[in-house]
């Protein structure tokens, strides 16, 4: 109880969100025999949004975690790549050599990973409006909108994009591309005839990309110039603005977008933390740390954003397991200071085995965002010049593996 009289609710491991990364966390903890409770403010599981490209990387991730084959069912795998720009009538088509590649719908991965949760491990309606640390255990504290509040001995923010963890660390602000992303879903009952191919179209400074999830269903994206705020939950504006935006496109692509489902429609200004606030952050305070987009918030250009995410849940419940004796499903009751001492043990394996991983992706992201929003020329070679200098072999990244869990 604190100085007020209010109970406090003291709980092992907190994860907040409920997004991939809080979800994936949790049931990546739960495969290790370690309990621990996910606050998610929304009322009810968030399966809106559309879909998510999943690459070897990622699905390596999901194997691990025991979702991976029961979600390959859900989405096709993907087997080539094509470019197309309307300024020149060319197009270049090559074989994905990614390896595994699919574009899965963000539901699906969302319900798969909470469906293997144990019951009431997942508290809906917690909306976080304050964390501070407990001036006599130094363990954090988190103020519930509804008065409650929260004692955690190891909290992990997987709360996004808007994170009120990454907050409490003071992680630098994010910065915005000059981009903003429409994304769609369109369903073809009769099924849609598409190639299993990742088709982009560029023209009017605009990229369309188009992705089959099944052969029901396609995924499309419009990479358009930043817009106003104002209309960013308006769902039939952004699909006017998407038509506006596609004028010029072939036909098919404008019938795509008409004839596309307006409840999945989102408009989302792209947000990037830099390489160098990634490379300098400090992502632990006791034992309070990030995952997940509150920690490494990238541009969707290389489609790495979910598959890290999956990443960082692997390694950190691997690292608390290393750390932190199991008993019944419990941290040991230990005393504070050898739990809070194994805990940031933990965190900090954790950290440091993600972070040089998590500064290449942002950079290599942050580079290609800067590529394709820009028209100038000699800045196009000049980034193409510092791309092909850092990263040659520029799908390294998807067969990077996070090992097992």
């Amino acid at each position: 109880m604190d100085a007020d009289g209010i109970e406090i609710e003291e709980i092992d491991i907190v994860i907040v969100g409920a997004g991939i990364c809080g979800l994936a966390t949790a049931l990546a903890l739960h495969r290790k025999g370690i309990q621990s409770v996910v606050l998610e403010r929304s009322e009810t599981l968030r399966t809106s949004g559309v879909a998510i490209g999943i690459l070897t990387n990622g699905w390596r991730a999901l194997d691990q975690l025991g979702i991976g084959s029961k979600l390959r069912q859900t989405a096709l795998p993907l087997q080539v790549v094509r470019d197309i720009w309307l300024d020149t009538h060319k197009q270049q088509a090559s074989p994905l050599s990614t390896g595994e590649a699919r574009c899965v719908k963000r539901s699906d991965l969302i319900q798969m990973l909470a469906e293997d949760l144990p019951i009431g491990t997942i508290r809906f309606g917690c909306r976080i409006v304050s964390l501070k640390l407990d001036p006599l255990t130094s363990y954090p504290i988190l103020q519930l909108l509804d008065g409650r509040k929260v004692k955690a001995k190891v909290l992990i923010g997987c709360d996004g994009v808007n994170s009120v963890v990454a907050e409490f660390l003071k992680l630098k602000p994010k910065k915005l591309f000059p981009k903003c992303g429409i994304r769609g879903l369109t369903i073809y009952p009769n099924g849609h005839g598409r190639a299993s191919e990742f088709v982009r179209t560029h023209g009017n400074d605009s990229v369309c990309g188009r992705i089959p999830t099944n052969e029901n269903l396609l995924f499309w994206f419009l990479l358009v110039p930043l817009t106003d705020a104002n209309i960013l939950n308006d769902q039939e504006l952004i699909k006017q603005m998407a038509l506006d935006k596609t004028n010029g496109f072939p036909n098919e692509i404008a019938k795509m977008v008409e004839d596309c489902d307006t409840s999945y429609l989102s408009l989302t200004h792209l947000r990037y933390r830099t390489p160098w606030d990634v490379l300098l952050g400090r992502f632990r305070n006791g034992t309070v740390t990030v995952a997940g987009d509150a920690m490494h918030v990238m541009g969707p250009f290389l489609g790495q954003g979910g598959s890290a995410a999956l990443e960082d849940a692997i390694v950190l419940a691997r690292c608390l397991a290393q750390k932190i004796g199991v008993e019944g499903g419990v941290l040991e009751r230990n005393g504070r200071e050898i739990i809070q001492k194994k805990a940031g043990e933990a965190v900090d394996a954790y950290v440091e085995e993600r972070r040089m991983r998590l500064v290449r992706l942002s950079a290599q992201t942050y580079l290609t965002g800067l590529l394709f929003g820009t028209s100038l020329k000699p800045l196009k070679l000049l980034i193409l010049a510092l791309i092909v200098l850092l990263f040659g072999d520029r799908i390294r990244h998807t067969r990077y593996d996070c090992g097992r869990l």
